[in-house]
């Protein structure tokens, strides 16, 4: 058990200090009065914990005084390496202004081999983080940290954890649990990193294809008006047009396709009328209108009637295809496998015999 012994503390409001941070942190009167005292003393140590709003802090870390000088603004800074972690004691008296409390440095764990395998695995998801910020000097600190303890603490220094994620870290003696601990915080930032970063790059892919499809239609009406030639007639109408219409996804990514084989054509090019044709065609289909079907048997065997003469055989057919439908509806079976219920129906024989009208 190691022996309790009296130093001045200084309460960091911005900071929390883990051991073997190297950090500076700005001084007010208290903290001041704190430096002043480490100074003067021959160990030149004095106790850094984290100012809590909620509670007294139960750990802090042991650091030494590096330098203390002057920052941009005129204040003073204290620059302070931690050195170990240390449990927070009762108040203690002690010389100057600074207020003094008992610590008990906590010691050093023996390193198992499950702490190993967790040391292992952070430092494998750590070096991930650290690489995609091309942070190659301290990926060769990090390689060349060999003690578990050691390496959970730079936790102190990483960016995407909190303060009260790193003041769990300072009050959580156990490595093998600080290890777990930063393992399931690493591995949910980079998950959340790689989302981000495959979203920015999808928006950036389609930046870059809408930039390159820009400057190839400004190059293509470079190349028209050299030749003499000016922009298809209506391209750009049709365009706005497709991108306007209430269109399936399917069929307005193939309006689209068809718009640009417009804007490459020239107006002398036949293919251009077709192209116009289909593209009227297509925006004219009524594709979110749907009508409910009459199933009037005796209105429908009447107008069959009433315009044609003779021909029982085929209006026989008509009616009773359109009975079969009729009683399918009614029983739910008017879809099946994603696909009207409906039959195909030939109506064959030679030219001017009435199929097209029967139809």
């Amino acid at each position: 058990m190691a022996e309790a012994k009296s130093l001045p503390v200084l309460f960091a409001t911005d900071t929390i200090v883990l051991p073997g941070m190297v950090v500076p942190i700005a001084l007010d009167d208290a903290a001041r009065a704190a430096v002043d005292a480490a100074q003067a003393s021959d160990s030149r140590e004095l106790l850094v914990a984290p100012r809590l709003e909620d509670r007294y802090p139960t750990h802090g870390v042991v650091a030494k005084i590096l330098q203390v000088g002057r920052i941009a603004g005129g204040g003073t800074a204290a620059v302070v390496r931690g050195e170990r972690r240390a449990h927070i004691g009762a108040g203690a008296s002690g010389p100057g202004a600074a207020l003094w409390v008992e610590v008990t440095e906590v010691p050093d764990t023996e390193t198992t081999d499950e702490i190993k395998a967790l040391a292992a695995e952070y430092k494998k998801l750590l070096l991930a983080v650290l690489q995609r910020r091309d942070a190659w000097q301290i990926i060769d600190y990090v390689n060349s940290l060999t003690d578990p303890s050691a390496l959970a603490d730079t936790s102190g220094y990483a960016s995407y954890l909190s303060d009260v994620q790193k003041r769990e870290m300072l009050e959580t003696i156990d490595v093998a649990r600080r290890l777990r601990l930063l393992i399931d915080w690493t591995s949910e930032h980079l998950a959340e990193v790689e989302v981000n970063d495959k979203i920015a790059e999808d928006v950036r892919e389609g930046m870059e294809k809408t930039q390159k499809e820009f400057l190839l239609r400004q190059q293509l009406a470079a190349i028209r008006k050299e030749l003499g030639e000016g922009e298809p007639e209506g391209s750009d109408d049709y365009r706005a047009r497709v991108e306007a219409a209430d269109l399936p996804e399917k069929v307005r990514e193939a309006a689209l396709r068809e718009v640009g084989k417009l804007e490459r054509a020239s107006d002398q090019s036949p293919e251009s009328g077709w192209i116009r044709a289909w593209l009227d065609t297509v925006l004219d289909l009524p594709w979110n209108v749907r009508t409910e079907d009459s199933t009037d048997l005796a209105a429908a065997r009447a107008v069959l009637d009433a315009d044609h003469h003779g021909l029982d055989d085929v209006k026989d057919r008509i009616v009773e295809y359109l009975a079969v439908r009729t009683r399918r509806a009614q029983r739910g079976l008017q879809v099946v496998g994603g696909r009207g219920s409906g039959a195909v129906m030939v109506l064959a024989g030679p030219p001017g015999v009435g199929k097209t009208s029967l139809g």
